[in-house]
């Protein structure tokens, strides 16, 4: 059973998620800007590990069995501005499923925290590293 003070479990579980990431990995595969970096993906497998990926974020018991960000993404130059095109897409398909904002913060900061190891060159629209930050 899942725990209830999860956030997954807040949003209605995988069954509430599911839904919000296939429109999601639809809405990206079809983005002029992004969509050609998931044209050799099949979209029922990336479907499945966005999943897994974004229930784990949530507190959810799911094993995750994709790659690493960094071997995932190391064929394909992903830079800023696209990255970034990413979480505008998924924050637009967050809002359009209504999910609350606590969830909303949880995915968007755990993507935000990934961009070091997804993107392939440095992110020059970050702020500056505070040495707080580098710890």
């Amino acid at each position: 059973m899942a725990d209830p003070q999860t956030l997954l479990a807040q949003m209605g579980g995988l069954d509430a998620l599911r839904p919000v990431i296939s429109e999601f990995i639809d809405r990206v595969r079809a983005d002029v800007m992004i969509g050609f970096h998931f044209n050799a993906v099949d979209p029922d497998v990336l479907k499945q590990r966005e999943l897994e990926f974004t229930a784990r974020a949530l507190g959810g018991e799911i094993a995750y069995t994709g790659r690493g960000m960094r071997q995932a993404h190391a064929q394909h130059p992903i830079l800023p501005g696209q990255f970034y095109r990413r979480l505008m897409i998924l924050r637009q398909t967050l809002a359009d499923h209504n999910v609350p904002e606590p969830v909303v913060a949880a995915i968007i900061l755990h993507t935000e925290r990934l961009r070091g190891q997804i993107l392939q060159m440095p992110d020059l629209c970050a702020p500056p590293k505070r040495p707080a930050d580098s710890e």
